[in-house]
């Protein structure tokens, strides 16, 4: 199984490293090196590269490479999903993942790890469970720790570890009962010069808050589950009634968990929240270029788009660009060529827009292709799929909790090509 765990920071740096079976030396990275030179971007590098004894795998995020080393073929999802798993709890214990927290508390780090792989194994990955079993760091703690020379090791089992429902320690006590779920998606699209769609999808996540006493049932069920394609659940949910009748029902961990991820595809008619109105033109005898686009909501039911950023990868001959925005500020990098508008919210009255001319290097022939603009943004309470939770029942308890549930749409992979 896995054999062992390097950590690379974005100037190509190891700096943890830690194993399970055998020592790996760490030469085996330069394998991945080699990749991550021939990638554009960091998110471009193989997530699987092979090497004549071992495979890499791979993940990217917080500028944070996780690369597992293995020997054997095993299948490359599970390894995938485990690191993804790993930087979940880093981030759980710490509040962010990143490599000065990870130096901070490094001696955690090797404590979590080595509870979270038993010989290359997975063994325990759920938050709560580790929790108990590695304390998580506090100045406190850690004072009392340095002064008497103690760890972060809890004293006893688990007590979720030895009962059918794993992820849930027993004895849970609140004064306030609460159950709080979040639906959040993703829109990912290519939109063509004339507005067309060329390709959209959606993938959306459940992630649940949930902070109840004793040993709750919970039931949760859709208007339109239909939608849902591609589900991937959490261990809790009970897989037979969802192929049955489509509702979720488990029995919840305790505290933050992600109780499903889903997909949408284009075959349902993806709606795409919002619009790019472009004139970007080069002119074959002049030095100047014109450059005008102007951003506008569509189909939002009425919902608010903001957080809205725009960025444009400019051609290698623009030198210079001078524009002007109705809203929001922007800047152009003259070495970079990287141009990035900062809308804020979008108002449907007085549509933003940014218009103005582009200086171009005298003597070069106009460029082969005009740039592709990226969008960001976010929709609060909008479910752009369409999906809504028709109800959420409690059952084994006698208490009423809490209950909220909260929608957001955000831009993934959002491109407008010109």
């Amino acid at each position: 199984m896995i054999h062992s765990l390097f950590l690379i920071n974005a100037s190509g740096d190891i700096f943890l490293e830690k194993h399970w079976k055998s020592v790996v030396s760490r030469s085996v990275c330069d394998y991945f090196f080699e990749a991550q030179e021939r990638a554009s971007e960091a998110e471009n590098v193989p997530p699987v590269i092979p090497t004549p004894h071992h495979y890499l795998l791979s993940v990217y995020r917080h500028k944070i490479f996780f690369v597992a080393v293995i020997q054997s073929e095993v299948p490359p999802l599970f390894v995938i999903e485990f690191l993804h798993r790993v930087v979940d709890t880093f981030q759980d214990y710490f509040g962010v993942c990143s490599e000065v927290m990870i130096k901070d508390n490094v001696v955690v780090v090797y404590e979590v790890l080595e509870e979270m792989l038993d010989n290359g194994f997975p063994l325990a990955t759920e938050s709560n469970i580790l929790k108990e079993l590695i304390k998580p760091p506090t100045i406190l703690r850690t004072v009392v720790n340095t002064i008497t020379g103690s760890t972060n090791v809890g004293d006893q089992l688990p007590t979720g570890q030895l009962s059918v429902v794993p992820w849930r320690r027993t004895g849970v006590k609140y004064t306030n009962n609460e159950a709080y779920f979040d639906v959040i998606e993703e829109i990912d699209a290519i939109i063509d010069k004339s507005g067309s769609t060329i390709t959209a999808e959606i993938q959306g996540v459940i992630d649940a808050c949930v902070k109840l006493t004793g040993m709750p049932d919970l039931t949760l069920s859709f208007m339109n589950p239909r939608l849902l394609d591609d589900v991937s659940f959490h261990p809790c949910v009970r897989f037979k009634r969802w192929e049955s009748e489509r509702i979720l029902s488990f029995i919840p961990p305790d505290g933050n968990f992600r109780l499903l991820s889903y997909h949408v595809s284009a075959q349902n008619l993806v709606a795409i929240p919002v619009y790019v109105k472009h004139n970007i033109s080069f002119r074959d005898s002049s030095s100047l270029g014109r450059f005008e686009i102007t951003v506008g909501p569509k189909q939002t039911m009425g919902k608010t788009i903001e957080g809205v950023m725009v960025t444009s990868q400019m051609p290698k001959g623009v030198l210079n660009m001078t524009l002007t925005p109705s809203q929001g500020t922007h800047i152009f990098d003259p070495v970079t060529k990287l141009l990035s508008w900062d809308v804020g919210k979008i108002n449907p009255q007085k549509l933003p827009s940014l218009k103005g001319s582009m200086s171009l290097q005298a003597g070069t022939s106009k460029p082969d292709e005009n740039p592709t603009i990226n969008l960001q943004f976010k929709i609060q309470q909008l479910a752009i799929s369409g999906l809504k939770v028709n109800r959420l029942d409690m059952y084994g308890e006698k208490y009423k909790p809490f209950k909220g549930i909260k929608y957001m749409t955000k831009a993934g992979k959002f491109q407008v090509r010109t």
